[in-house]
C-alpha cells in the first residue's frame, strides 16, 4: 500500500479491513481541490472554491438512516420511524463488503474530532472514496494538529463509500444507499450517497446519543454566539424561521451555526466548520457567508451563469438544497476555540404563519421543555392561486430526526439546565405572521425581530410590563425600544378579533395533538405548559 500525506502511526487501514492500493492521509485542501480536478469530480468558481456534485442524493435520506440494534441500544434508543433497527451481523456482513470494495482503490484519509470543549472530545478516522468529500471533512469537522494526528486514536469511524451499492434482498438496506451507526464498533458506514452531510449528521446523531447519555450534556441542534461581555446567547428553529440569519450578528462572536453542546461549564461547539444553504445567496443578505465562498471552500450542488464560472445562487436547477461547506475561521467575527460559557439568554423561533404567536415572549421553565419538545413553525401550503393555508411543522427539540433518545430526555435536561441557573432567559420569538394569517396579515419585520432578540439581550426586558397570553400563558412584553407597541398584543393586530380567537385555539388544538405522542413519557411539569383548548370554540 502506497501511503502519502501526514500518515497517522497509531492506525493501519488493513486493521479495520481496507487494503487500499494508495491512502492519501491527512492532504492539504489544496491538495485535495488539485487531486478533484485532475479526476474531473470538480471545478473552481471565479472565488477559487470547489464546485462539485453530490450525484443522485442531493440530500440526507432518513429512510434510510439505520441504527444497530444491540446491548448498548436496545433498551436506551428511541425505536421507530426515525431510529430503524438494523441487525449487527447484517451489519458485519455489509461492512466487510463495502471494505473489500475499497480494497485496491485510491482512497482518501483524515484525521478530525468533534467537540470544541476538550473534556467532550470525540477523535474520528474518516475514510472517503473522493478527494472532494475529504476536503469537506476537513471543513466541517475540527481540525487536530500535526503532533496530535501523529498519535491519535480515534473513538470513531466514518467509512463512506458512495460508489458501493447494496443489494437490499441481501444486505437487510430498503434500497441500494444506506447510513448504518453502530454504537458497539462505534463506525458509520455510509454506501451509495455521495451527499456529504450523511458524514457530518451521523456524528451529530452519535453526539445526540452519547452526551446526553454518558455525561448528562444537552445536545442541541442550535446556533450560538457570545457578546463582548462574554454572555452567551443560543438560536433554536427550524427551516426558515431565520436562525442563521439573527445569529450572524457582527456585534456578537459566532460559536457556531448548528450544533452545540451545553455542559456545566460551557456551551461548545461540536464543528469546525459551517455547512450553509445557498439558494439565493447575496453578498447584501448574507455578507458573511458570501465572503466564506473561496478557496478551501466547497460548493454542492450550484450552477454557473451560461459561459461564466460565476455561481447562479438563485439556480435550483439540481436541488434548493444547495450548499457551502467551509471553516469557521472563514467567517470573520468567529469565536476560536468555539466555546464560550453558561447561555444567558435562549431564543425558540418559530415562523407562525397562523399569525397568533406573539413576536416576542418569555417563558417559565415549563413552557420551555414544553415549546421544545414541540418545537413548532409552520409553512404556506403551496404556490398555487387561492391556496393560502398554512402547513404546521412540529420536529422535537427543533431536529426530531437527529435524535436517538426519546425526545423528553432532552427536554427534561433542559429543564434541569435551567432550574441550575434561573437567570438564564427563554424566549419565543415569531419571525412569521402578523395582524392575520398567511394571505390575509404581513411578515414581521427583520429590523424589528432584530430590536427584540437586541432588548432582549441587553436586559432592557427585564423590568418591563407583561401580559399573559389567554391561550398559550406565555408572557408578552408590552414595551420594547424601537418597535411599535401594537404589534406586541397579537390579538390587537387583527381587523376581527373573534377570528383570532377562533385561530389561536385552532392552532392550540394542534400543539396538543402533537404532544400527545410524547405525553405518557413527560413529566408533570411538562404537560402542564400546554396551551388552554377551548371546548366548543
Amino acid at each position: 500500500m502506497q501511503e502519502n500525506g501526514k500518515k497517522n502511526q497509531a492506525v493501519n487501514l488493513a486493521d479495520l479491513g481496507i487494503n487500499a492500493a494508495v491512502a492519501n492521509w491527512n492532504l492539504s485542501p489544496a491538495d485535495l481541490v488539485k487531486k478533484t480536478l485532475e479526476l474531473g469530480q470538480g471545478v473552481l468558481n471565479d472565488t477559487g472554491a470547489l464546485c462539485a456534485d453530490t450525484g443522485k442524493f442531493t440530500g440526507r435520506s432518513p429512510k434510510d438512516k439505520f441504527t444497530v440494534k444491540d446491548a448498548i441500544t436496545e433498551h436506551s434508543v428511541d425505536w421507530g420511524d426515525v431510529n430503524i433497527p438494523f441487525a449487527p451481523e447484517a451489519f458485519d456482513k455489509l461492512y466487510d463488503k463495502v471494505a473489500a470494495y475499497m480494497g485496491g482503490k485510491e482512497l482518501w484519509v483524515r484525521d478530525a474530532y468533534a467537540c470544541a470543549d476538550p473534556a467532550y472530545r470525540l477523535n474520528v478516522l474518516v475514510v472517503n472514496e473522493t478527494p472532494w468529500a475529504n476536503l469537506f471533512c476537513n471543513d466541517l469537522f475540527l481540525r487536530p494538529t500535526d503532533s496530535e494526528i501523529a498519535t491519535q486514536k480515534h473513538d470513531w469511524l466514518i467509512l463512506q463509500a458512495p460508489g458501493f451499492q447494496a443489494d437490499p434482498a441481501v444486505d437487510g438496506t430498503r434500497q441500494a444507499n444506506f447510513t448504518i451507526v453502530n454504537f458497539t464498533r462505534k463506525v458509520i458506514l455510509i454506501g451509495g450517497s455521495a451527499y456529504t452531510g450523511e458524514m457530518k449528521k451521523g456524528i451529530f446523531g452519535v453526539l445526540n446519543f452519547v452526551l446526553p447519555h454518558n455525561h448528562k450534556v444537552l445536545s442541541m441542534h442550535c446556533s450560538a454566539n457570545e457578546g463582548k461581555d462574554g454572555d452567551v446567547a443560543l438560536f433554536f428553529g427550524l427551516s426558515g424561521t431565520g436562525k442563521t440569519t439573527l445569529s450572524a450578528d457582527p456585534d456578537r462572536a459566532l460559536i457556531g451555526d448548528d450544533e452545540h453542546g451545553w455542559s456545566e461549564n460551557s456551551v461548545f461547539n461540536f464543528e469546525g466548520g459551517c455547512y450553509a444553504k445557498c439558494i439565493d445567496l447575496s453578498a447584501e443578505k448574507e455578507p458573511q457567508i458570501y465572503a466564506a465562498i473561496k478557496p478551501g471552500a466547497l460548493l454542492e450542488n450550484t450552477r454557473f451563469y451560461e459561459g461564466t464560472n460565476t455561481v447562479d445562487y438563485t439556480n435550483a436547477s439540481v436541488t434548493e438544497n444547495t450548499r457551502a461547506a467551509y471553516p469557521i475561521d472563514f467567517i470573520s467575527n468567529c469565536k476560536v476555540p468555539s466555546y464560550g460559557g453558561q447561555p444567558k439568554n435562549i431564543f425558540f423561533l418559530t415562523c407562525d404563519a397562523f399569525g397568533i404567536l406573539p413576536p416576542i415572549s418569555k417563558l417559565t421553565r415549563a413552557q420551555a421543555m414544553y415549546h421544545f419538545i414541540s418545537g413548532y413553525t409552520a409553512k404556506v401550503a403551496g404556490t398555487e392561486v387561492g391556496v393560502t393555508e398554512p402547513q404546521t411543522t412540529f420536529s422535537a427539540c427543533f431536529g426530531r430526526v437527529f435524535l436517538p433518545l426519546h425526545p423528553t430526555r432532552y427536554a427534561e435536561l433542559l429543564g434541569k439546565k435551567l432550574e441550575a441557573d434561573p437567570n438564564v432567559n427563554v424566549w419565543l420569538i415569531n419571525t412569521g405572521w402578523s395582524g392575520g394569517a398567511y394571505g390575509t396579515g404581513s411578515r414581521m419585520k427583520l429590523s424589528y425581530t432584530r430590536a427584540m432578540i437586541t432588548a432582549a439581550m441587553t436586559g432592557q426586558l427585564d423590568n418591563v410590563a407583561y401580559e399573559a397570553h389567554p391561550v398559550f400563558g406565555v408572557l408578552m412584553p408590552t414595551t420594547v425600544p424601537n418597535v411599535p407597541s401594537e404589534i406586541l398584543i397579537p390579538r390587537n393586530t387583527w381587523a376581527d378579533k373573534e377570528a383570532y380567537d377562533k385561530k389561536a385555539n385552532e392552532l392550540a388544538q394542534l400543539f396538543v395533538k402533537n404532544f400527545a405522542k410524547y405525553a405518557d413519557q413527560a413529566n408533570d411539569e411538562i404537560r402542564s405548559a400546554a396551551p388552554k383548548v377551548m371546548v366548543g370554540a
